[in-house]
C-alpha cells in the first residue's frame, strides 16, 4: 500500500473511531462498526494501532493535540488562554467526550494538560509571570493551569451547568465568554 493511501486509510480509522468513542465510549465503541464506518477490515485496524485501547488513545492524542495547537498560551493572558479553551470546546465538543468517557471507564490516557512538553512549557510561564508579578504567587502553576481549564470547561458537556453547542444564539457565547474572562481575570491577575 502506498504511503499516501496508508495515510488515508489511517484518516478514516481515526475519523470513524471518534465518532464511535465519542458516542459509545471506550467499552461501548465496537471495532466492528468502526471498521465498516472506515471501509476497512478489522484486520487492517489491528495492523495500524494494536488494539481498542491503543486505537482509542491514538484518537485521544489526535484531538488533544489539535486543541492544544489551537489555543495560544500566554501566561500574561490566561483570560484569552480561557476564552480560547471555551472556544475550541465548542467547536470540537468529541475531545470533551472523550475525555469524560476515558475518566468514567478509568481509562488511563497520557496527561495531555501537563505532562508535556506544551505543558510543561505552560507551567514555566505561569512560574514565570508569577516572578514578575503577573500572575497571583501564591497558587501553584499546576494548579492554577488546571483550574483555568475547568473555568473554561464549565459549559461543555463535562460541566455541570449544562453543554453549550457552537449554534447556540452569539450573544449567549459572547456572555460567557465575558464572564470566564472576568473571573479568570480577577482570580489570576496581581
Amino acid at each position: 500500500m502506498s504511503p499516501a493511501k496508508a495515510d488515508a486509510t489511517r484518516r478514516r480509522l481515526l475519523d470513524a473511531a471518534t465518532a464511535d468513542f465519542a458516542a459509545h465510549g471506550v467499552a461501548g465503541a465496537r471495532v466492528d462498526r468502526i471498521s465498516a464506518a472506515a471501509g476497512v477490515n478489522k484486520a487492517q485496524l489491528y495492523a495500524y494501532f494494536g488494539d481498542k485501547l491503543a486505537l482509542f488513545d491514538a484518537v485521544f492524542r489526535a484531538h488533544a493535540d489539535a486543541v492544544v495547537d489551537a489555543v495560544p498560551f500566554t501566561a500574561d493572558d490566561l483570560p484569552g488562554y480561557a476564552v480560547g479553551l471555551y472556544d475550541a470546546s465548542v467547536r470540537r465538543p468529541e475531545l470533551v467526550r472523550l475525555v469524560t468517557w476515558a475518566r468514567l471507564e478509568g481509562v488511563t490516557t497520557e496527561n495531555r494538560g501537563i505532562h508535556t512538553p506544551a505543558g510543561a512549557a505552560k507551567l514555566r510561564a505561569i512560574g514565570e509571570a508569577q516572578r514578575d508579578g503577573l500572575v497571583v504567587a501564591s497558587v501553584d502553576p499546576q494548579d492554577a493551569l488546571a483550574l483555568v481549564i475547568s473555568m473554561a470547561l464549565t459549559w461543555s458537556s463535562a460541566g455541570l451547568s449544562g453543554a453549550t453547542a457552537e449554534d447556540a444564539p452569539p450573544a449567549e457565547h459572547e456572555r460567557r465568554r465575558r464572564a470566564l474572562a472576568e473571573v479568570v481575570s480577577r482570580a489570576f491577575a496581581v
